[in-house]
């Protein structure tokens, strides 16, 4: 097992499930925000493929004005819509298995990261928001090195800040598209199958499949 742990932080620790209601309350329909974030997703993809860079927030604010501006029902002006529903990104909980699995794995002697797309301070945030920031050594941002996980220097830069090498640090995601970059970049890997879904096959397999994070620190405990 690796001796650092790296964890994705947008819908592996963070519940973003609570900005549909948001949509709700401004007049959108609550399944926008698959949409909104799989659009945030493509546009800060694409501009890591053909070399440019915008931050999260930017590129969410982007994605979030252009779907609202299809909506015929917001009760409120657009810039009022958008800024409320980007508001609840700084209100986020975490997912009810944070704080049990990141208290197992820390007593264990694992060494806990954060690696995220989204901004080094907001995961912060939330992790003192939700109780768990004695067990997080650090946040890191892909702001840093401009590319968007899964972008191999993302992956290599969280690496090269622990002191250890790629093989000793495990990325654990919820999206498929993470741990195969973590493979590609030379990182072990854990998916968590929130969902119960199949695997993609068009990905590298994981090493580790657990449905939540507490089967995952159970899974690498050596202690039962």
């Amino acid at each position: 097992m690796a001796t650092v742990v790296a964890f994705d932080v947008n819908e592996t620790l963070s519940d973003m499930r609570h900005l549909a209601p948001r949509l709700e309350k401004v007049g959108a329909p609550a399944q926008l925000f698959e949409a909104w974030f799989a659009s945030t997703l493509r546009d800060g993809f694409a501009l890591t493929a053909a070399g440019g860079y915008a931050n999260f927030a930017g590129v969410a604010s982007s994605a979030l004005y252009a779907l609202l501006l299809g909506v015929e029902t917001l009760t409120c002006t657009l810039d009022e819509a958008a800024a409320y529903v980007l508001a609840g990104i700084g209100e986020l909980p975490l997912h009810p298995d944070v704080e049990p699995a990141f208290a197992r794995l820390h007593a264990d002697g694992l060494r806990l990261v954060t690696l995220t797309n989204g901004s080094a301070a907001t995961t912060d945030e939330l992790l003192h928001r939700g109780g768990v920031a004695q067990y997080v050594e650090q946040c890191f941002s892909v702001e840093e090195v401009r590319r968007w996980k899964p972008a191999p220097e993302a992956y290599r830069y969280a690496a090269e800040r622990c002191g250890v090498n790629r093989e000793d640090m495990t990325l654990v995601a919820v999206h498929p598209w993470d741990t195969d970059g973590a493979k590609r970049a030379g990182l072990g890997a854990a998916w968590i199958n929130r969902r119960g879904v199949s695997f993609p096959e068009i990905f590298r397999q994981p090493d580790i499949i657990a449905s939540d994070l507490c089967e995952f620190a159970g899974s690498v405990s050596p202690h039962p």
